[in-house]
């Protein structure tokens, strides 16, 4: 008996020593939740004082004023593509003759490359057969730090050095990938690559790569869309939300004799077969031999009654040879199909509106440039200024006048964008984004008269705070849902959402601004331009696999996560770390404690890799948002009325305060004259 309350009461005090332990570890969770807390507090102050005692104290052209304005994030656009999408099928690319050996030492290299083995096998096969060989003296300089170019490269014989700012960073020999940003877009090298042997090398350039990846996106996407329309039950679909079923349609393997459904079971899976054979058997009677029913090939479908609710098979499908399905199942169908047909109605303004606009319009165009003074500059960026102007009649009045350098715009190809901007932004009468008033041009620059919102950019309060709370960033995540649906129901696509492009005005509402990638692209259609703010594209703009308005749901994600925690979720030191990251997916970051459940719940739903699976983009459109958990008790109504007071309310004293914006020195910057080409007639 001894024994046993010996082991009874040594028990005991394991147990009081754990709770001890346990104890202890809350206490010290506690600190270091308290010690973090302090340590945000601390970083937010000095924040506070960096951003507004700094500037205030240094000359224009101070280090400290530089540094502050490097941390804002600077969106990148390639050239548009020189094809019609049109034609794309039937391009015929230049193919290379090649040993087997270098075929597969091509393919592996491209397999264990963190960006191209996201690639489909179809694409990297095309890739294989497109390189072409190049080769490279002992010393010659194969890419040059600083230096534009559309190349990437697999190392088949030799070895490189790789050097950033002098430094060594690797060598690398066969079997390698290297520059593979730039069949992304028109980009600068990033370090320097020399070869230290004669070496061998494969290239392919960026309008080949691109060719590839639009070619058997849209091939492969014909394709499904002429298989679905084959069904008679969906031949009533609107094209746009057949489109969304052959992007959501998976591709699926049998070999000879698999069974692909077996009779008896249930099933929430249909099939259409894109390639091989397949037998149809139906056992009448119990212990009786299957009898065959039929057989059935590329085109044809079975298992359409799992789509419309729970299927109990009537007969075995069993592959007759190798076969490939595409495959649907019944959540993702029953998530696409409907919710779209009122998308219409709210795209047409009352009469009352529109005479509102009418006469606003004539107002502004019985303007000239000269009507207007400079008062102070709201923002820089590398496209030109934004300037706080007043009108010279009324000095109530003010607007924010965009100046943009004609030269910079003919330098980066963005002439097509920018037209783009001018004619998305004066046919928006949206509350949630800032008007577009007039344009006006001379030999060296555009100039767009806008309504000035004197709040500030949410980017800089953002930078000030550290992070927002969950009503905070419910508000502000509200108000450009309003605005994306506005686009989108218009079939416009923003493609460059984050904190430096969402603006406060005197009332605290937020509203969306530069309009530079904004593009009208039509219902079910799709866009291939990469653009955007790295840590903010979607996987689909990475892979070139064509983009629409889902791309903008996945910025809506990221921006909730950025403003919830401080920092985007993909973030690395240069862009294409960051595009590696992204491509992992949302699933693999580890969301800081202060995004709440429901917050982190409907981001990930946002971030689904498949574009079809995003909420927002399913058959309920943006209602699915607006519903969700995370936005409960949301008065969505007094946020669209002004009625709901925001979480920020700025302090503006006038129209003419600027406070609530960094300051910016002077330009000196005179650009020279545009060649008068005539592109910009229509501004």
């Amino acid at each position: 008996m001894g024994t046993l309350r010996d082991l009874q009461y040594a028990l005991q005090e394991k147990i009081e020593e754990l709770r001890q332990r346990d104890a202890l570890i809350d206490e010290l969770e506690l600190e270091l939740d308290q010690k973090d807390e302090l340590i945000q507090k601390l970083q937010t102050e000095l924040d506070k004082y960096r951003a507004v005692v700094q500037p205030a104290a240094s000359p224009p052209g101070q280090p400290e004023l530089q540094e502050q304005q490097r941390t804002k994030r600077q969106a990148i656009s390639a050239e548009p593509t020189a094809l019609d999408i049109q034609d794309i099928s039937h391009v015929t690319l230049a193919c290379y003759s090649k040993s087997e050996q270098s075929r597969l030492l091509i393919k592996g290299a491209i397999l264990e490359n963190d960006f191209m083995k996201n690639l489909e096998l179809s694409q990297i096969l095309e890739i294989v057969d497109c390189m072409y060989p190049v080769e490279y003296s002992k010393g010659s300089c194969i890419i040059k730090e600083g230096d534009v170019s559309s190349l990437v490269y697999v190392m088949e014989e030799g070895k490189v050095e790789v050097t950033k700012d002098g430094l060594k960073l690797c060598t690398m020999g066969p079997g390698k990938v290297f520059g593979e940003l730039a069949i992304l877009y028109n980009c600068t090298r990033t370090a320097t690559v020399k070869a230290l042997t004669h070496t061998k090398l494969w290239a392919i350039d960026r309008q080949c790569f691109q060719t590839i990846m639009m070619k058997t996106g849209l091939i492969k996407h014909a394709e499904h869309m002429e298989f679905l329309r084959s069904v008679p039950s969906l031949q009533e679909l609107q094209e746009d939300v057949l489109s969304k079923l052959a992007d959501v349609l998976e591709e699926t393997h049998y070999d000879e004799g698999d069974y692909i459904i077996r009779q008896g079971a249930s099933g929430d899976t249909f099939f259409i077969i894109s390639k091989g054979k397949v037998s149809v058997t139906q056992q009448k009677v119990a212990n009786e031999e299957p009898v065959f029913l039929c057989t059935l090939s590329r085109g044809d479908w079975f298992g359409e009654q799992a789509l419309k609710g729970e299927d109990v098979r009537t007969a075995s499908v069993v592959a007759a040879d190798d076969v490939t399905c595409l495959v649907i199942d019944r959540e993702s169908f029953k998530q696409l199909i409907g919710g779209l047909e009122d998308v219409n109605s709210r795209v047409y303004e009352s009469t009352e509106a529109k005479a509102k606009f009418e006469a606003e319009a004539a107002f502004f165009s019985s303007l000239d440039f000269s009507d207007f003074q400079i008062v102070n500059t709201l923002g820089v960026g590398g496209f030109g200024r934004v300037e706080l102007v007043q009108l010279k009649s009324d000095e109530s009045q003010t607007f924010a006048m965009k100046i943009l350098k004609k030269q910079h715009i003919l330098d980066t190809r963005q002439q097509g964008h920018i037209l783009s901007e001018k004619h998305i932004m004066q046919e928006t009468h949206c509350g949630f984004i800032v008007r577009l008033y007039r344009t006006f041009r001379d030999r060296k620059y555009l100039y767009m008269l806008m309504e000035a919102c004197l709040g500030g950019e949410l980017w800089t309060i953002l930078r000030d705070r550290g992070s927002f709370d969950d009503a905070t960033t419910r508000f502000y995540t509200a108000c450009v849902v309003e605005a994306l649906s506005y686009l989108h129901c218009r079939s416009i696509i923003y493609r460059d959402l984050k904190p430096e492009n969402i603006i406060l005005d005197q009332r605290g509402c937020a509203k969306l601004v530069d309009f530079g990638f904004a593009k009208k692209i039509g219902y079910g259609k799709k866009t291939w331009t990469f653009c955007g703010t790295p840590e903010y594209v979607a996987p689909e703009i990475i892979l070139n696999k064509g983009h629409d308005i889902s791309a903008d749901y996945w910025s809506l994600g990221i921006l909730m996560y950025e403003l919830l925690s401080g920092s985007p979720p993909f973030s690395e030191s240069d862009p294409m770390k960051t595009y590696n990251i992204i491509l992992r997916g949302i699933d693999m970051v580890e969301f800081p404690k202060k995004i709440t459940k429901n917050a982190a719940n409907l981001i990930k739903r946002l971030c689904r890799d498949n574009p079809s699976e995003r909420l927002g983009n399913q058959k309920n459109g943006v209602k699915d948002i607006q519903k969700h958990k995370w936005f409960e008790g949301f008065n969505w109504e007094g946020m669209r009325k002004g009625t709901l007071t925001p979480p920020i309310i700025p302090s503006v004293s006038s129209p003419l305060d600027t406070s609530n914006f960094d300051c910016f020195p002077e330009d000196s910057e005179d650009p020279p004259p545009d060649e008068d080409s005539g592109w910009d007639a229509e501004f």
